[in-house]
């Protein structure tokens, strides 16, 4: 890859917090296709955090000629968990949910903040909306795969005003479907790389009575907070986006492939924990 090219895709981005006001799509109740994988279960809230102010992003002037599997999608965002920075090429990565989506992409090619222009409001979710929607799809269930992306909304208060009024302020990567119809999804929110629980037929339901997470938390909770304000995963759920089969939404109970032979670019991710 020529290097201008390669430089244009390190350029990294700090964007306010991990969200962006949007236009809010209807939300329809939706039911994921289960799938064999089962997923380790955690049970702690998850309080997302404001990143540095935003700035602007070069547009990158390299194509994909083809797409990498969902596993190897997967396979970089299960390395990352744990992770407290993330670098690239010795250039790091804004350390937020938005910017650890882009590195997912970026190992493969694909920088998802490609075409962005400069937004006083806007941060990474929505460049990477913004992506989906060019080069994807956006849409609700009931279909969705490993490698696909999941939005949220009022995850926190983007613009301070205090109100529920704040669309797009979130996103993680598909990792897996648990039989229960559970999605397990990696991403940014608290403190680090983590999987994450969501549960769409019962999105009012922290854990069962057996104590099996089904919806992790995603809001802090807030004494200006209106009271019953929706803070778990199921409650703030969006919607999917779909980069890997943009003609058509995947079904869940295909079997995943082996990693294809795609070259990769010469981006390389890498992750540093830090000590406790």
């Amino acid at each position: 890859m020529p290097f201008p090219i390669i430089m244009a895709l390190l350029v990294t981005a700090s964007f306010a917090g991990c969200t962006t006001p949007a236009k809010k799509l209807n939300r329809v109740p939706v039911t994921p296709s289960p799938a064999a994988d089962t997923a380790a279960l955690r049970d702690s809230p998850v309080l997302p955090g404001p990143s540095p102010s935003s700035v602007t992003v070069e547009q990158s002037t390299s194509f994909m000629t083809s797409l990498p599997s969902r596993s190897a999608i997967v396979e970089s965002a299960a390395k990352l968990i744990g992770a407290r920075t993330i670098t690239s090429q010795g250039k790091r990565i804004a350390y937020d949910c938005a910017g650890v989506t882009r590195a997912i992409f970026l190992e493969h090619g694909i920088d998802v903040y490609r075409g962005a222009f400069h937004d006083p409001k806007g941060n990474g979710v929505r460049l990477i909306h913004n992506y989906v929607r060019r080069h994807g799809t956006v849409h609700q269930g009931p279909n969705v795969g490993p490698g696909d992306l999941v939005f949220f909304d009022n995850t926190w208060d983007f613009n301070g005003d205090g109100k529920l009024n704040d669309p797009l302020t979130h996103v993680g990567v598909v990792e897996r479907l648990e039989p229960d119809g559970t999605v397990i999804f990696i991403s940014r929110v608290a403190h680090a790389v983590e999987r994450y629980r969501m549960n769409l037929t019962q999105p009012h339901v922290h854990k069962t009575a057996q104590g099996r997470v089904l919806n992790d938390y995603i809001r802090r909770k807030l004494s200006t907070d209106p009271g019953r304000t929706a803070r778990l995963t199921g409650e703030l759920f969006s919607f999917y986006g779909n980069l890997l089969d943009p003609q058509q939404h995947v079904s869940t109970k295909e079997t995943l492939a082996e990693p294809s032979d795609l070259e990769r670019t010469s981006l390389s991710l890498s992750s540093g924990v830090s000590e406790q």
